[in-house]
């Protein structure tokens, strides 16, 4: 994932349902706790990229120091979740829904036949590297297309989603894109990954409904927070988290020849970035930061039983 692209997904993705829903409970009423609690999603993003991330995820979530992952289906070591999912019931694991292809090498394609979605393919025949892009050319029609088949693809090989987000941020760049996102989201019964900010365009809010669970914060490092920064920026984002629903998106992996193969010339985002993420949220540092700060972890599942 790209700088630009971070940037890009951080800025189309505030937007907010504002004061319009009709619940009076907040989200951390109707799931049992007092009104004022802080509640976290610590999130594993690009699980089935590569058996590096699949790993460091896997370990994080059995350890507990992450509640969440998304998964990405036209990604080559799918069938490595998949099988992880079937051995791990409660895992809980989403489509992180891709319609990029980001890396300089290591490169996919959609996960539908492309002749049925030209307008998702860059000039090599790959999805389209750049957030911006892909959002310049994908036709609505062909982005509903694909996540349909990537939701149903995971679907066959045993995977039960507990939740939707976007690689990139791409379904979250024009108010086309995002209503083909939410509309996907309500059909299948399933809670998406939104965020609260009052000033986004009106367009946007026009595809959302009441029962919608939008996220009050979103934290995610990004590439002006220096390496010897890492683990005081998690630990200051934990401090300073105030009550309502956030996300903590993390990218983990272990600096290894496999990863810095696919994200070769990468820096962000890369190897030794999600070493990095992986070495804080599986520290005692952060899981004490965490404990002082009577943070509560939630998951996407618990999202989804008050979606339906």
């Amino acid at each position: 994932m790209r700088p630009q692209a971070v940037f890009a997904a951080v800025l189309f993705l505030l937007f907010a349902w504002g004061d319009a829903s009709a619940q009076n409970k907040t989200v951390a009423e109707r799931l049992g706790y007092p009104p004022d609690a802080k509640l976290l999603i610590i999130h594993a993003d690009d699980l089935a990229v590569a058996h590096s991330v699949d790993t460091a995820s896997f370990d994080a979530l059995n350890k507990n120091a992450v509640t969440s992952a998304s998964i990405m289906v036209p990604c080559p070591w799918l069938t490595e979740v998949a099988a992880y999912g079937k051995e791990h019931s409660d895992a809980d694991l989403g489509l992180h829904l891709t319609l990029t292809s980001e890396w300089k090498l290591d490169r996919w394609g959609p996960a539908e036949s492309k002749n049925k979605v030209p307008s998702l393919l860059d000039p090599t025949g790959y999805l389209w590297s750049e957030t911006p892009a892909a959002a310049s050319n994908l036709k609505p029609e062909e982005a509903e297309r694909e996540i349909r088949v990537q939701i149903e693809r995971a679907i066959t090989l045993g995977i039960h989603p507990t939740h939707l987000d976007s690689h990139m941020g791409v379904l979250f760049s024009t108010p086309e894109l995002f209503a083909v996102y939410v509309k996907v989201a309500h059909e299948y019964k399933l809670p998406f990954l939104a965020l609260r900010f009052p000033n986004a365009p009106a367009a946007f809010f026009s595809a959302l409904s009441e029962k919608d669970i939008i996220l009050d914060s979103v934290v995610m490092a990004n590439p002006a927070v220096h390496a010897n920064e890492w683990r005081d920026f998690y630990v200051n984002a934990v401090k300073s988290l105030k009550p309502g629903l956030t996300e903590m998106i993390v990218h983990l992996g272990h600096d290894d020849a496999e990863l810095q193969a696919v994200t070769l010339d990468h820096p962000d985002f890369g190897s030794a970035w999600r070493q990095r993420d992986y070495d804080v949220v599986t520290s005692p540092e952060f899981k004490k930061a965490l404990e002082e700060n009577h943070i509560v972890l939630v998951k996407w599942k618990d999202l989804k039983k008050l979606a339906n």
